[in-house]
């Protein structure tokens, strides 16, 4: 370890998180137990937008739905598949159900293997990669996406052996059967699989406690608290998108805006069009992202986005002049 990151981990453990979420007092122990208390602070607090950056078409999750969908999941997953059980989560970019199963998963008291879904036309062998790796026993995905597989001669049999459920079609009303798991901080969470374009996709392990710390540093070093506003097009998959995207918002009840990685590519003003409108105070990306407004964002498209001040902030830190 260099001299850098051993001061890094040196400050890291200097933190002071008495007062991350002053006046309130969740306990910082799980993601499980944050989203609980959030869901009974502030059962009608939007959670999460989802957006296309473009029309005024949105569609939003409060904690309260939040927490209650992902009982429902969790007791769907347990009557057919113990605790501890791997479960991929089969999601299509840009979708609040991704959010619902992540969270389905850990009150089932399961782990989590986030993976993009099995494409059309195209051999999902990364999918059996993980699927086999990870012994996994069932895939979360949209009813459409699981209809889609079991279709597809191809694509299902690279997931032959494990149940696929599409959550949003499940009866939200079996939530009321949840019996609340037991979950240390040391339980293993979530796999979190490498994108396999240079061999074998390797999963690293990450426990509870890990996004607990993980949530506790993001809060503390950048001032996060429940006002805040974030907007986020990482996939959710990555772990720059779940961890900033997903995990920190709901670790200090904020919220957060989503938008799919695609919506933001295809026109990147989309994004500082979401960070406009929504007002977000938290919004972040590879380098490459912020080029790519350099280099596609027009005078015309950023003109009336942002106001005078804020305008003159952007071109000097992410828009410099054009030559």
């Amino acid at each position: 370890m260099n001299i850098v990151a051993k001061r890094h981990v040196r400050e890291f453990t200097k933190l002071d998180l008495s007062s991350v979420h002053a006046p309130y007092n969740p306990p910082l122990s799980t993601m499980v137990h944050m989203l609980r208390y959030w869901a009974n602070t502030f059962p009608n607090k939007v959670a999460f937008y989802l957006t296309d950056g473009e029309s005024d078409d949105e569609a939003k999750l409060t904690y309260a739905e939040l927490d209650h969908t992902a009982r429902a999941i969790a007791v769907q997953i347990l009557q057919k598949h113990p605790i501890g059980s791997r479960v991929l989560l089969l999601y299509p970019p840009g979708t609040l159900e991704f959010i619902t199963g992540f969270f389905g998963c850990l009150y089932a008291g399961c782990i989590a293997v986030p993976a993009y879904p099995p494409r059309r036309n195209r051999k999902g062998a990364r999918i059996q990669g993980i699927a086999g790796d990870c012994q996994a026993a069932c895939a979360l995905t949209t009813q459409e996406t699981a209809n889609q597989i079991l279709r597809d001669e191809s694509m299902r049999s690279e997931t032959q052996s494990m149940e696929i459920l599409g959550t949003d079609s499940i009866d939200r009303s079996i939530a009321i059967q949840f019996n609340e798991i037991p979950i240390l901080d040391g339980n293993l969470a979530v796999l979190q699989y490498t994108s396999g374009s240079t061999g074998q996709p390797k999963g690293v392990m990450l426990t509870h406690g890990n996004l607990i710390r993980n949530c506790e540093i993001i809060s503390t070093l950048f001032g996060e608290h429940h006002s805040c506003i974030g907007c986020s097009w990482l996939p959710t998959y990555h772990d720059m998108g779940l961890i900033g995207g997903i995990l920190a918002p709901i670790f200090f009840g904020a919220t957060m805006v989503l938008m799919s990685p695609m919506t933001f590519l295809q026109r990147p003003v989309r994004w500082l069009r979401a960070i406009t409108k929504y007002k977000g105070t938290t919004s972040g990306a590879p380098n490459f992202a912020y080029q790519l407004c350099v280099d596609k964002v027009t005078d015309e498209e950023l003109a009336g986005l942002l106001d005078s001040a804020m305008r003159r902030t952007c071109h000097a830190t992410v828009w410099p002049k054009r030559p």
